[in-house]
Formats: C-alpha cells, structure tokens, sequence
C-alpha cells in the first residue's frame, strides 16, 4: 500500500487564490452593493406610489393624469440621488482601501 503525505490545502502556495485585501473588505463591498440594489428598487417605487397619491392628488389636489407626470418625475430624481450616492459611496471606499494598500 502507498502512503499519502497529508497536508492541508491551504498550505499549498498558489492554489488559494490571492485577492487584493482580505475577505472583509470584499463582503463590505458585496454588503454596499446589496444595500443600494434593494434601495435601488424600493425608494423610487416607493416615492412614485406615496407622492402620486398623498402629496400630488390629496395634499395638492393635482388631477390623476397630472399627479401621474409630477409622481414620475419624482421617482427618477430619486433614482438619480441613489445612483449619485453609490458612486460616492463607492470611490470613497476604493479610496480608502487603496491608500491603506499603500501604506504596507
């Protein structure tokens, strides 16, 4: 019978593969993404619905088809600031991470 040397597989070089940074800054990343996705989603949706019917027709007293226009307007600013917020959010991330990468 042979004899198998066993050693772990993590311990052999080059089979983990090597990310830049360590496993937490890559679940932060995926928890931001996640994060604007489903705001991404909600907010304007949200906006559109809760704008359309409190503020333009019972607040303003604006008709149907006119709250429908004003209301679509309102759902793209919103998606407009979430988009803007991703960006900022996300190259003040890489930011952060690419001088602490330098400062090794």
């Amino acid at each position: 019978m042979e004899k198998y040397d066993k050693t772990d597989v993590g311990s052999i070089p080059g089979t983990v593969p090597d990310f830049k940074g360590n496993d937490g800054s890559l679940v932060s990343v995926l928890k931001t993404l996640l994060f604007f996705t489903i705001l991404m989603i909600t907010l304007p949706i949200g906006l559109y619905f809760t704008s359309k019917s409190f503020l333009f027709e019972a607040f303003l007293g604006y008709s149907s088809n006119d709250s429908y226009f004003y209301a679509a307007i309102v759902a793209v600013l919103a998606v407009h600031v979430v988009l803007a917020l991703f960006v900022y959010v996300a190259w003040n991330e890489g930011s952060r991470q690419w001088r602490e990468g330098k400062q090794d």
